[in-house]
């Protein structure tokens, strides 16, 4: 009884700073890019983010309550507001890489094992965790192979750090609307990253327009 008591208190603490995450996520989303608030509501994002991630993994694997697709929105939500906030070291001469290729050689064997669990030990695929493997194994890859070119890495400092950043908070958005049931069936695993995924389009469109 007293296990179930602290996985609850995990339970609440995870929804407190996933919500927190929300919401300073969405102030720095909207706030103008580069200014004190969109700093400051960053580092929000970014701490309670990683917070609310970790929770999310050590519940995913208590008794009872295992959950491949909260460990998924655990890794993720870690990977995407980790690079992401590393991507702003890029825009100085630091080259030290070390960190950045291990969350991204992670991130690669993670989407491997979400990819394959299901076929090898449960005879079957599972949809969510196929694709969200992909996308995993698609941007560590995209990751280590700009790791190689330290110039256009510090070139494209910026369009990583917005990409990742608004990916985890994605990653929150989906945690929230699959939670709350507000799309039937698998939907909700896939709309915010859609939507988000048209934002991220337009941004990087953006910026391109800029550097042109």
């Amino acid at each position: 009884m007293e296990i179930e008591k602290m996985i609850q208190i995990l339970i609440y603490t995870h929804a407190f700073f996933g919500g927190i995450a929300l919401l300073s996520g969405s102030v720095s989303i909207i706030s103008k890019k580069g200014n004190k608030i969109h700093r400051k509501s960053g580092m929000i994002f970014y701490y309670s983010m990683l917070f609310s991630a970790l929770t999310a993994l050590i519940i995913s694997v208590l008794p009872k309550h295992e959950s491949p697709f909260l460990f998924s929105i655990g890794i993720f939500s870690s990977y995407f507001v980790l690079t992401g906030k590393r991507a702003l070291n890029f825009k100085t001469d630091n080259e030290n890489l070390i960190i950045d290729k291990i969350i991204s050689w992670a991130m690669l064997f993670t989407g491997l094992i979400m990819i394959l669990y299901n076929p090898i030990f449960k005879n079957k695929i599972n949809i969510i965790l196929t694709v969200f493997g992909l996308v995993g194994l698609f941007f560590s890859i995209r990751d280590l192979i700009l790791y190689k070119d330290i110039k256009k890495l510090k070139k494209g400092w910026l369009k990583l750090h917005l990409g990742k950043m608004i990916g985890g908070y994605i990653s929150a958005t989906t945690a929230f609307v699959v939670v709350n049931n507000f799309f039937p069936s698998f939907y909700g695993w896939f709309i915010p990253g859609i939507i988000g995924g048209i934002y991220i389009t337009y941004w990087m469109m953006k910026l391109n327009k800029k550097t042109q």
